[in-house]
């Protein structure tokens, strides 16, 4: 009867009393990298993400199972999947994490980097199993209900464009600067939109298409899974749209998702890759116009980070006392 008592209270924890745990991992995630930042050391920079986070998480209260991680598909530094951290003391919950996101803006000091976590409820997250590439679309909440992965980008752009009552001339749109992306680039332009192409981190760019300070209206293209699950976990608190195709990028990626028993072919919705209640937390790592980077003063760190749950973004700076 004891074990069914831990159980059921295990079920009725929210899943918001973790945020703190969560930010702390964030915030020691970034000031760890931050050492490497400007040091053209893509691997060390990961590595120090990776495992500053890892013994951020060893102090949650609970059972959490890294559902994704990231580094699997570039032999990088991860926290794997299946992985279980925590102090075994409280909820079963779930994890999508990317330590480092936008590791060769740390490395070459370039804005735009960040250290990212998405925490859910016990079974929400979705597994992409072997499958370490996604197509994307991700769009404000007045658009959410006219997008479609199967549309050419022309009509993608249309729709949004009238779905928040703009020309197609006046739409900004994110779309990463990969050699796999170059027709879409083009074809973009050629529609009369604006883009802006960085080199990655596809996730600071969703949140600029979130967040109203942010001037982006739409993100597409092709980026990772562990970023997709993380950003549907921001995209579903705040009333956002998106969608997301499994787009492998080699051959043995396309026949371990087979082999999965997996579709190449569905198309995911928000609510379908975050099933419950989950929430975003993101820290700056090299700065830039979303969240700054660390910086130490007197004794002290100062981190900036998102919170982005239930609805709310909530900016926080937080103090650590050397």
């Amino acid at each position: 009867m004891q074990y069914q008592s831990e159980v059921a209270q295990r079920a009725f924890v929210d899943i918001h009393t973790l945020e703190p745990i969560a930010l702390a991992a964030t915030a020691s995630a970034a000031v760890a990298s931050y050492a490497w930042v400007g040091r053209y050391d893509q691997k060390a920079a990961d590595a120090a993400a990776t495992t500053a986070m890892r013994e951020a998480l060893a102090n949650a209260p609970g059972h959490g199972s890294v559902v994704i991680g990231e580094g699997e598909k570039d032999d990088a530094p991860m926290l794997f999947n299946g992985e279980i951290v925590g102090n075994g003391h409280g909820p079963d919950f779930d994890i999508a994490v990317d330590p480092l996101e936008g590791t060769s803006f740390c490395a070459k000091d370039l804005p735009g980097a960040l250290a990212t976590i998405a925490f859910g409820e016990s079974g929400t997250l979705w597994s992409p199993g072997p499958g370490f590439y996604m197509d994307k679309i991700v769009v404000p909440p007045q658009a959410k209900d006219v997008i479609d992965l199967d549309d050419p980008p022309e009509e993608t752009l249309a729709k949004v464009a009238k779905a928040l009552g703009k020309q197609v001339s006046e739409l900004r749109v994110v779309i990463m600067d990969k050699p796999r992306h170059k027709d879409l680039i083009a074809r973009v332009l050629r529609a009369g939109a604006a883009v802006q192409t960085p080199a990655g981190g596809d996730v600071g760019g969703s949140l600029a298409v979130l967040l109203p300070t942010q001037d982006i209206d739409l993100l597409l293209g092709v980026g990772g899974t562990p970023e997709g699950v993380m950003t549907a976990a921001a995209v579903g608190a705040l009333g956002g749209g998106m969608l997301g195709r499994l787009a492998p990028q080699r051959a043995e990626e396309a026949d371990a998702i087979r082999a999965a028993g997996m579709s190449l072919d569905r198309i995911y919705n928000c609510a379908e890759l975050v099933t419950g209640d989950a929430f975003f937390v993101a820290t700056g790592v090299s700065g830039g116009s979303l969240l700054g980077r660390p910086r130490k003063s007197e004794g002290t760190t100062i981190t900036e980070s998102l919170v982005i749950s239930s609805g709310q973004v909530r900016h926080i700076t937080r103090t650590t006392f050397e």
